[in-house]
């Protein structure tokens, strides 16, 4: 019934917290943790109202009740969470709604598509520990999910940049995909980084 990144994003709430799923687009991640890890309030937005219609027609398939919000981020949103789902977006947009934000939840759970090492720098940076990291092979691509609380930490540069998932299946589609791109003409020095990024990787996918 449900996908098993829905799962995963679901998996790193807390039983019985307070959430709001940013960008709900179907509601599916909304409907999980409120069937699945006893969560009372559970709010979903998205900027766009036709994408909350069709929310509302699944939370009423499946018997939940969940208040909705058009909202950009938070902006529009009236309460306060313990935890926020941002997933199914790339990292400019994550960005963009917590900087914009008027408060920030302790606890983040993010899934974005592309530039994940910004998102590890920014997210660091902002205070926040990465607590959890999971890679899920899904339709050929891979889905990154972040679980996020606010506590201080100290990574390594190579944390920040390839994570602290233990997937090894997936450091091999980083390297590989670093291999596609140094087939290209690309200029030097971009071509020096990712051959120093594809040693690192095998160190790591070594170490599995």
């Amino acid at each position: 019934m449900f996908s098993e990144r829905i799962k995963a994003i679901g998996s790193n709430v807390r039983y019985g917290d307070s959430v709001l799923d940013i960008g709900c687009d179907h509601g599916y991640a909304s409907i999980y943790v409120k069937k699945y890890r006893d969560c009372k309030k559970v709010y979903a937005c998205d900027i766009s109202e036709k994408a909350l219609e069709s929310a509302k027609r699944n939370f009423q398939k499946y018997g939940v009740k969940i208040k909705t919000y058009v909202s950009d981020g938070f902006k529009n949103v009236p309460v306060k969470v313990d935890t926020a789902i941002i997933s199914g977006v790339g990292t400019n947009t994550i960005l963009k709604i917590l900087k914009e934000a008027s408060y920030l939840p302790e606890r983040l759970v993010l899934g974005s598509q592309n530039d994940l090492y910004r998102l590890r720098k920014e997210l660091y940076s902002m205070g926040y520990k990465l607590v959890d990291e999971r890679a899920l092979l899904e339709k050929d691509h891979y889905y990154v999910i972040f679980l996020y609380i606010k506590a201080p930490q100290k990574l390594t540069k190579t944390e920040l940049r390839f994570g602290i998932s233990n997937n090894e299946e997936y450091l091999r589609y980083l390297k590989l995909n670093n291999l596609k791109i140094l087939r290209k003409k690309i200029p030097w020095k971009k071509r020096i980084k990712l051959r120093i990024e594809n040693l690192i990787l095998t160190v790591l996918i070594e170490r599995k």
